[in-house]
């Protein structure tokens, strides 16, 4: 039987509370308003869930994606109509990428509606559903909560939440929010395992034929592996297997990337030769939890066709363009492993891609691949000349900037890199066995990896992040960094001095005063906001990153901010090699 962290009798918001904590729910995250302050003295009275206080609402909704991408589910509470429309960007954010969180938007007394009072933080004419319904375009589920069926609403939301792994929202009236709950039954938990038998097996027997039937097989994961619990799963498939893999950019780390095994991350134009030859050249390729979108594909520049191979969406398999429906990730997954074992005594193994060869590529395809391998031998040599004669005196390079920045991740660390030379420049480096990685490559939302790097280090304070943005992205968020630090987070963020928004100069406009910023002093800004005895450095060479990167790795017990310094339209390799695998599409947007 549930009871009250203030006494024997609970109020719906601590049943509320007592749900999301049995979700392992630690961390609310949300902006105090007068509608709510009551409310939060149950919260602050609960024993198991913590107020996290966020600068802004935003802040919170990022930061609640962000612990729910980490945790498995997340939560914000704002005030009613200003409050949860500055946070709808972050939860139509969470559920573009799968994000499942809950939404709480505490507001006006059910009397005070019913009067159609003109009161703070509507819009004056009486209408008190109105932001419930702007809400409801980014959510799975929502409810108004009443007192005669609130508590069968939260558990229909947050089951939702769950199952689509998407977040829900609840608008919840102050007096219902405090009146009384009766005891309610344990929540029914979804199952993501649980598949419609009699598809699972004609998914059995049509991935066998096709299996039977494949000269080489490669695997390519995303991210959608990791959103529906499926992480263990592939890594049996894979440590069955020899099959060479790779992940999409949103993907990485959903597989280890030490393994031999593993090919690098793959963005169509942009990848690596190899990983673009053994991706694009299966004869059977097997897509876990893959979403084919513009930043995740090169701009659309991957050439397998997406109807052939064995295709694992969240709830339906394919092979060849034939579905089977409720047969979920995992489930199939466990099916395609149980069929290697089956096949593995007769069938030759796939070469690993240390011995593999990789399929000559044609025509002009071949020229630019050519051209490609040239210039990253080319950046490899001149990396390994700067750092025995010339590192004292050299600037920074994204290329120089990006490799030293992989060589310093931890097994410990999860590398949260923001949209912009952050993104295209780390997804290069093969990351050791145990780091993870964030990032919104979807939705794309500029400065989201700050606050949740807030959301994701509270609920897992064993991992320590790095944190990769840029100057402009950085100036819409950096607010989080006062939370960080005054919740005694000690992350590592190394911050890209750029001059501005550099992905959008090489897009249009290289020196139109749209893509320009306010120079800022960063290094000033942790004190500013209150960060406590932070550590700020500065790399303007290649020898002072080097230097001020293993400082940061070693500098365990405080905050750590270098400020990188590289040229304004200076961009990582992947998108010189985009330029020369695929000139027509270089230009990131129509």
């Amino acid at each position: 039987m549930e009871t009250s962290p203030l006494g024997p009798h609970i109020t719906v918001m601590d049943h509320l509370l007592n749900r999301l904590s049995a979700l392992g729910v630690r961390h609310l995250f949300g902006v105090a308003a007068d509608y709510s302050l009551q409310v939060l003295d149950r919260v602050l009275a609960h024993p198991r869930v913590r107020w996290i206080g966020t600068a802004n609402e935003l802040g919170a909704a990022y930061a609640a994606d962000g612990y729910g991408r980490t945790n498995g589910f997340g939560a914000l509470l704002t005030p009613f109509g200003v409050g949860e429309l500055n946070a709808i960007n972050g939860v139509a954010g969470a559920y573009a990428e799968r994000v499942p969180l809950l939404h709480i938007a505490v507001g006006p007394t059910q009397a005070t509606e019913r009067a159609g009072a003109v009161v703070h933080h509507t819009l004056g004419d009486g209408d008190f559903d109105r932001f419930a319904r702007a809400q409801r375009q980014v959510v799975c589920a929502d409810a108004v909560l009443r007192p005669h069926d609130a508590l069968a609403e939260i558990d229909r939301v947050l089951i939702t939440c769950l199952r689509e792994r998407r977040p829900g929202y609840l608008r919840v009236p102050r007096d219902v929010a405090l009146g009384p709950a009766v005891p309610h039954r344990s929540l029914d938990v979804p199952d993501p395992k649980a598949a419609d038998q009699d598809n699972l097996e004609a998914f059995r027997a049509a991935a066998r034929a096709r299996l039977a039937a494949a000269d080489d097989v490669a695997v390519l994961a995303d991210f959608l592996v990791d959103r529906f619990h499926a992480r263990e799963e592939l890594a049996a498939l894979l440590a069955a297997s020899s099959f060479p893999h790779a992940t999409l950019m949103a993907g990485k780390t959903v597989v280890d990337e030490s393994t031999p095994g593993f090919l690098g991350v793959y963005a169509g134009g942009m990848s690596e030769a190899k990983v673009r030859a053994t991706i694009d050249g299966a004869d059977l390729l097997i897509r876990a939890g893959v979403l084919l979108t513009d930043l995740n594909t090169g701009k659309f520049t991957h050439e397998f066709d997406p109807e052939e191979g064995i295709d694992l969406g969240p709830t339906t398999a394919r092979v060849d363009g034939a579905a089977f429906p409720g047969v979920p990730l995992a489930a199939a997954l466990d099916v395609l492993t149980e069929l290697v074992g089956e096949d593995a005594a007769t069938r030759t193994p796939t070469p690993t891609p240390a011995s593999a060869a990789v399929p000559a590529p044609r025509g002009l395809a071949a020229l630019a691949r050519r051209a490609a391998d040239s210039l990253a031998r080319a950046e490899e040599a001149a990396t390994c000349v700067s750092r025995t004669v010339c590192g004292p005196r050299l600037p920074l390079t994204q290329s120089y900037l990006w490799k030293a920045v992989g060589n310093a991740v931890r097994p410990n660390h999860t590398v949260f890199a923001d949209d912009g030379t952050a993104l295209m420049g780390i997804v290069d480096r093969r990351f050791p066995s145990g780091a993870r990685f964030v990032a919104q490559t979807l939705w794309a939302s500029i400065g989201y990896t700050l606050p949740s790097l807030l959301g994701a280090q509270l609920a897992d304070p064993a991992r320590r992040g790095l944190l990769l943005i840029g100057d402009g992205a950085a100036q819409l968020t950096v607010q989080e960094l006062g939370t960080i630090g005054r919740h005694h987070l000690k992350p590592i963020v190394v911050l890209v001095n750029n001059d501005g928004y550099t992905i959008e100069r090489i897009t249009h406009g290289v020196n139109a005063v749209y893509n320009d910023i306010a120079r800022w002093r960063w290094a000033d800004l942790p004190a500013a906001l209150g960060v406590a005895d932070p550590l700020v450095l500065t790399a303007r060479t290649r020898a002072a990153l080097d230097s001020a990167l293993a400082r940061a790795v070693a500098t365990t017990d405080r905050l750590v901010l270098i400020e990188v310094f590289t040229g304004r339209l200076d961009v990582p390799p992947g998108m010189v090699r985009l330029s020369v695998n695929r000139p027509d599409r270089a230009r990131w947007v129509p």
